[in-house]
């Protein structure tokens, strides 16, 4: 156990040992080697990297040279980096076979390992971290120490004001003075919602209770998203101290931190925090000689994304299932045990320490005028610098994306970008010059959300989208309430039957109903934003909708059932059949080289797949296919028993006679009174299967049909050929009327739906 006075010297003599850490001009022969050991550069053997060097540093004997495991430094697309102070050298890419390298050249030699230094967004070497494009707009204050100090060492924190805040607060503040110096910063909650910090601290407070508690919401459930787990990894002090702060001032002595049993290096950093602060006393009874008392630990969930809601997340520390409470009352008069509960996010504790240390008025004069202070985003997707951001509230898209992103690669364009995770919204090009705040995301059909941040360029489909961040929600839905749990798997089906190429024009109007019924009555905030990815697309990529509806086709050639008739070159014998026949002139090559079809010009008629002799073309194959799993989708769906009965004999007889077309020979004539039974019902229950379908105006199911009627018309006439039997001519009336019926009816329901679509 440490006294305060132990601590302060402990932070003033530990300062001047770390000061080349941030001093880049400190007088020194003493060198540190940071090493990203954040999760993305561990997974690329990070910890090996360190191995090697402390290995390498120990059998050459080498002095003052010290190798630092740090978290994350942020440009995670150069990981695993290495960086050596004071010069501030910076290595992208460092592989463990580098690292002796580096020892002999850097250390040593005293030169600049040339090929391991980062490119700049123009290709130009840097050789510096201060010079990176990627760093200069930012303005780090939650990741502040993230990167420069080893997150085990409680010491390397306490160094860097570490535990200062809170000694400010316990000697000098009261708690209405850390609520009005919190509530005077601007802070907002940076777990999504955007509540007032300050607000939320002042209604726990005054709330009546025995026992209140503390809470840090760390379920960090977006996809693509860990800005939390980069904290906790990096600095989980930090988010220590803040709860500490925080529980002095709404009157709490224990506290809890929800965090996903999938983050393991973050648990075990923040469980190794808790145990060394206790060790100095700096957690526990009567802190730094004071009255004030504060525990925590840690609770670990099993990765349920609805416990990102703050009242599910308490049910689970609560030990039950993780689903939301109603509201009211809220967790700050009743939450944790039904106790006065404060809940705040990772991020949000963050920025707490800084706010004490530096002043609300420091803090407020970050940001606009309604979103103060700074935001973590996690950039992802398509651009350069894929990496953890921290960036002054009221920054560009366009600023964050090709700035600090350096762009889209590949040569694309940017089409959107998706801020909020599954409860955001698509952000277009049009809107890349929108600040990145609360009230202006708001406007434009987005919101801040977590800080997830994923960049499309021009070969991304958003219709598929959607349809991915809805199956998300669907998958992740608690159940508990019928609009989301029913209408979130409703508009799913609907996106899959879009995507599949089923789409009909009202299912537009259907998506827009159900994701607005949906918005109003669900019960917590995740099924109230799971359209939200929907009808942002909707209102900003509307085309790609009616194109996936009217055309049938993706124009990001994404879906797979949509995509077009295709050559395959390694079958592709540029024998020229295909070309000769193909009616269009939509196939092109030379002979003898692998030939290419235009899909503007295509009209997908089939006649280059029935004359390939290599089978190098493939496409009809895979429509039949999806086509009968559709017809059988929507038979499940109808409410009719008769008709499904129908359908199943239909399916039944089907193989039958498709067992009997395959082993018939003209010596198995008993086999054709099974057959030709089978053809008589079948008369029957296809005209009574198309009356029905069309009063429905299931238009895809006909189309399925037609597919079903050619395959067993086929059938028909090859089973007469064999058994030679004299009813050949009925047949092949019966057969014509039932095409032209079929086909009648068919055009009749296109034509109806098409006039319905122009109205």
């Amino acid at each position: 156990m440490k006294s305060l006075e132990e601590i302060r010297k402990i932070r003033e003599e530990k300062r001047k040992e770390l000061d080349l850490r941030v001093n880049l001009k400190a007088n020194t022969r003493e060198k540190h080697i940071l090493v990203c050991h954040g999760t993305g550069c561990t997974s690329s053997k990070s910890p090996k990297i360190i191995e090697n060097f402390r290995k390498i540093i120990d059998e050459k004997g080498i002095k003052n040279v010290r190798v630092i495991q740090t978290g994350c430094f942020g440009l995670c697309a150069k990981g695993p980096i290495v960086i050596i102070r004071p010069e501030d050298t910076f290595y992208a890419m460092v592989k463990p076979e580098d690292c002796e390298e580096i020892i002999n050249t850097h250390i040593l030699e005293g030169k600049t390992v040339e090929r391991l230094l980062c490119k700049d967004i123009n290709n130009s070497v840097v050789q510096r971290l201060d010079e990176l494009t990627f760093y200069k707009k930012q303005e780090r204050i939650a990741l502040k120490n993230c990167g420069i100090i080893d997150p085990e060492n409680i010491d390397e924190y306490i160094a860097f004001d570490g535990y200062k805040a809170l000694e400010k607060v316990l000697f000098e503040m009261s708690q209405d003075d850390v609520i009005n110096e919190i509530t005077d910063s601007g802070l907002r909650g940076r777990g999504g919602a955007g509540f007032p910090t300050g607000k939320k601290w002042y209604f726990t407070k005054i709330a009546e209770g025995d026992q209140k508690y503390v809470v840090c919401n760390a379920d960090e459930g977006d996809p693509g998203a860990f800005m939390d787990r980069s904290i906790l990894e990096g600095d989980p002090h930090s988010v220590i101290e803040a709860m500490m702060i925080a529980g002095y001032a709404v009157g709490a002595n224990k506290g809890y931190i929800y965090v996903r049993a999938e983050y393991p290096i973050a648990v075990h950093r923040f469980q190794t925090a808790i145990n060394q602060a206790k060790e100095y006393g700096i957690l526990g009874k009567n802190i730094f000689g004071t009255d004030f008392s504060f525990d925590l630990e840690i609770r670990l969930g099993a990765g349920a994304f609805v416990c990102g809601e703050e009242t599910a997340l308490l049910e689970s520390i609560e030990g039950r299932s993780g689903r939301p409470r109603l509201k009211p009352p809220f967790p700050a008069n009743c939450g944790l045990w039904q106790k006065p509960t404060l809940i705040n996010n990772v991020e949000t504790y963050a920025n707490i320490t800084k706010i004490i240390l530096n002043g609300a008025k420091w803090y407020s004069s970050i940001g606009t005028e309604k979103s103060k202070g700074t935001k973590v985003f996690a950039l992802g997707g398509n651009v350069v610098n894929v990496g953890l951001v921290e960036v002054p509230m009221g920054t560009t898209l366009r600023e964050i994306v090709f700035d600090i992103g350096g762009g889209i690669p590949g040569g694309h364009k940017f089409k959107a970008a998706q801020t909020g995770g599954p409860s955001g919204g698509c952000i277009p090009a049009e809107h890349l010059d929108t600040p990145i705040d609360y009230e202006s995301l708001s406007q434009i059909g987005s919101m801040m959300g977590s800080g997830g941040l994923i960049v499309m360029d021009d070969t991304k489909c958003m219709v598929n989208l959607a349809k991915f961040y809805l199956g998300f929600t669907v998958d992740e839905s608690c159940g508990k309430c019928t609009p989301c749990r029913i209408g979130t798997k409703r508009m799913l089906e609907i996106l899959e039957k879009v995507t599949e190429g089923n789409g009909e024009t009202e299912d537009l109007e259907k998506l827009e109903r159900l994701a607005k019924t949906i918005q109003k009555a669900s019960v917590c905030g995740l099924g109230q934003t799971a359209p939200n990815p929907v009808l942002s697309t909707m209102k900003y990529f509307r085309d790609e909708y009616i194109t996936h509806i009217r055309d049938k086709k993706c124009p990001a050639k994404e879906c797979k059932a949509l995509r077009a008739i295709e050559i395959d070159p390694e079958k592709c014998r540029g024998c020229g059949i295909c070309k000769k026949n193909c009616p269009v002139n939509a196939i092109t090559g030379e002979v003898k080289q692998p030939h290419k079809i235009d899909e503007d010009v295509c009209i997908k008629c089939g006649t280059c797949i029935s004359k390939c002799p290599f089978k190098a073309i493939s496409k009809w194959i895979k429509d039949f296919v999806l086509l009968w799993k559709n017809w059988i989708n929507e038979v499940e769906k109808m409410k009719n028993k008769v008709i499904k009965i129908i359908i199943l004999m239909i399916i039944v007889q089907s193989i039958c006679i498709s067992i009997v077309f395959a082993a018939l020979s003209p010596e198995l004539k008993a086999l054709y009174f099974i057959s030709a039974l089978n053809l008589r019902m079948f008369e029957i229950e296809f005209l009574l299967l198309i009356i029905a379908i069309i009063k429905k105006k299931k238009i895809n199911s006909i189309i399925a049909l037609l597919y079903l009627v050619w395959f067993i018309y086929i059938g028909i006439i090859t089973f007469i050929q064999q058994v030679d039997i004299n009813i050949e001519r009925l047949l092949h009336i019966i057969g014509i009327l039932l095409g032209i019926i079929i086909i009648i009816y068919t055009l009749k329901g296109i034509l109806q739906k098409t006039s319905e679509g122009d109205k």
